[in-house]
């Protein structure tokens, strides 16, 4: 896949140690969880050593400088980091999976915007809320999309267009509107202050505009077709791969509650009580079922992604069933999560409430990740259509 033109940089770190590497930031980041909250996006310097690190790089092809890491290996980086904050994972789960799209890319594309810098970080929005008129050589888009994740910290932004081509919707054989998503320079892009959320609030996903930004015709990739490289990774399904990333979101986010009560429970002593919390009765059963909960749900998560993964390696091809599961397992894990969370929160008692305490950082937190359309509550109703067997439009999933 590299290009004639670029000249690759392969990154210095390897696959093998990237969920360690994580760990490894747990103590900065809590430290620095109000820092980042409050700038309401990820500092550079934090973005950068990520970077270093190759945690933008793991769905990056190696033909490409990048790591070309498993999902399950980037599912434990993202788990890992939300373990510290929530939004310094949903940065890194956005940037990497942002990175499959190098295997649908133009391969002189690929080669230009991944290849070049082994630390190069990009970010984007599939929704087509965009329009790019096509010509031979070059694409002008505009248009401004909402959720920009982490484009604080890029050097390139994906943006969902549909096409037109002499003032014409471009449609493919169905008749149907094409989209695609097209890499711009993020210093072409305007990224408006508008991100004041509840939750996850340093992951700076502020809306981004694009003023007719011309940009090569390879700059566009279509993820609903099949990629150009066949490797296992990439007959992972693009949609399915970003709901286990925000499902590792928000596992990591219910490891770091479960985690703090504990912390906490030893010496709090509740209001009319003469009990630490470990040792009331009810908080210790609290305490297991939100335990039994997360790892059930991790389990099967683990099982979903083990199985697709399995036939990728084997096969080159995931099943839609498996697909389905894939999507099933995430969104499981992602309201599961959420209910453990409340669990460690109301246990927390008065000491949750304070913007100092990491559970009420994680308490809304997650409940921001539960709203993400790749795990809301309408994939259940799309993924219980396949299991009763009813016709079903899986271009999404």
């Amino acid at each position: 896949m590299p290009s004639d033109s670029a000249q690759i940089v392969p990154h210095p770190t390897s696959a093998d140690g990237l969920v360690a590497a994580a760990h490894g930031f747990a103590g900065e980041l809590r430290e620095r969880a109000a820092e980042i909250e409050k700038a309401r996006q990820l500092p550079q310097d934090l973005a950068d050593r990520f970077a270093s690190a190759g945690f933008y790089r793991m769905a990056v092809p190696q033909a490409l400088g990048g790591l070309e890491a498993t999902p399950q290996q980037i599912s434990g980086v993202i788990d890992a980091l939300a373990q510290a904050d929530g939004s310094a994972a949903w940065c890194v789960m956005i940037g990497s999976t942002t990175g499959l799209t190098a295997a649908y890319l133009d391969p002189a594309a690929a080669g230009r915007i991944y290849g070049e810098d082994a630390n190069t970080i990009t970010a984007g929005v599939f929704a087509p809320m965009g329009t790019a008129d096509v010509s031979a050589d070059t694409a002008t888009v505009k248009g401004r999309w909402a959720w920009g994740s982490g484009s604080h910290n890029a050097q390139w932004v994906f943006g969902g267009a549909r096409l037109f081509a002499d003032d014409e919707p471009v449609v493919d054989d169905t008749g149907r509107p094409r989209t695609q998503m097209f890499a711009m320079p993020a210093n072409d892009l305007t990224l408006h202050d508008n991100w004041d959320p509840s939750g996850l609030a340093g992951s700076g996903s502020s809306d981004f505009e694009a003023d007719n930004v011309v940009v090569p015709l390879g700059n566009g990739a279509d993820i609903t077709t099949p990629p150009t490289l066949t490797n296992p990774l990439y007959a992972f399904p693009v949609f399915g791969l970003l709901a286990v990333g925000i499902a590792s979101v928000a596992t990591g986010l219910a490891r770091q509650a479960i985690d703090e009560i504990i912390e906490i429970g030893g010496g709090k002593v509740p209001q009319g009580s003469r009990k630490t919390l470990a040792h009331r009765p009810q908080a210790q059963s609290e305490l297991a079922m939100g335990e039994a909960e997360l790892r059930a749900a991790q389990a099967f998560l683990t099982d979903a992604v083990g199985d697709a993964w399995v036939a990728a390696t084997a096969d080159g091809v995931i099943g839609i069933d498996q697909r389905r599961d894939l999507r099933l397992a995430a969104t499981h894990a992602t309201t599961a999560s959420a209910r453990v969370v409340d669990r460690m929160y109301l246990l927390g008692g008065g000491s949750a409430v304070h913007r100092t305490c990491p559970l009420q950082r994680a308490f809304r937190d997650v409940h921001v990740a539960t709203q993400h359309m790749m795990t809301a509550p309408a994939t259940w109703e799309l993924t219980g259509r396949m299991l009763f067997g009813v016709e079903t439009d899986t271009t999404t999933l």
